[in-house]
């Protein structure tokens, strides 16, 4: 177990913004493993998170990302609760993230309850013809694709996509990670992506709920 010094503490504050208190905890519990005590303050924040998911969000920032070249843009809408909020680095951050994200990940909705059912329907009926064409047996049909449509939820579904600067979160966990240490509910309102080329960008919205 590695000695959990100031330094150690000071280092795992900046890096989550959690109180002092929070880091040691987490440190004592992680082995003094920095790493793990990311995880283990992410894991607690985003419990907390929960608790202001049914909040209002009309305030936030409209944020945009253009990639190198010109040939690919986004913009995206996010909210939270107030203006102060809006205006921080840690909300603007995030803002430019998902953006970024967007960019490279090329979402068609924004969580799972946004998948329209004439997609769904056309998705189950193609995993189904699948599963049966690999002569599964059809007790089992209906089983591997409830487990594909959880991993086309991961790919179509912003919230659900694991985030491009680091794969162990969700986008919606990482959304949760700035709602705990923001103190406000935060939701993605909407975005579109632009490709050069495109007739129609790929675009989503859904009302400022939680996120």
């Amino acid at each position: 177990m590695a000695e959990i010094t100031a330094a150690l503490v000071k280092d795992l504050r900046e890096r989550t913004g959690a109180g002092m208190m929070e880091c040691k905890g987490a440190l004592v519990e992680a082995k003094g493993d920095i790493e793990e005590a990311i995880v283990v303050l992410r894991k607690r924040g985003i419990a907390s998170a929960g608790k202001k998911a049914s909040r209002a969000t009309r305030q936030g920032l409209i944020g945009t990302y253009i990639h190198h070249g010109g040939q690919l843009g986004v913009m995206v809408e996010v909210n939270c609760e107030s203006d102060f909020v809006a205006r921080t680095d840690d909300f603007k951050e995030l803002v430019h993230d998902i953006a970024m994200h967007v960019a490279a990940a090329d979402p068609k909705f924004i969580r799972k309850e946004d998948v329209t059912q004439d997609v769904l329907d056309k998705e189950k009926d193609i995993q189904r013809a699948r599963a049966l064409g690999e002569g599964k047996p059809e007790k089992m049909v209906d089983k591997i694709v409830e487990g594909r449509m959880n991993k086309f939820y991961e790919e179509v579904c912003l919230l659900e996509q694991p985030f491009v600067k680091e794969a162990t979160l969700t986008v919606g966990q990482l959304v949760k990670t700035k709602i705990a240490k923001l103190g406000e509910n935060i939701s993605v309102a909407r975005f579109t992506r632009f490709k050069v080329g495109d007739s129609q960008p790929a675009e989503t919205s859904e009302p400022p709920a939680a996120g």
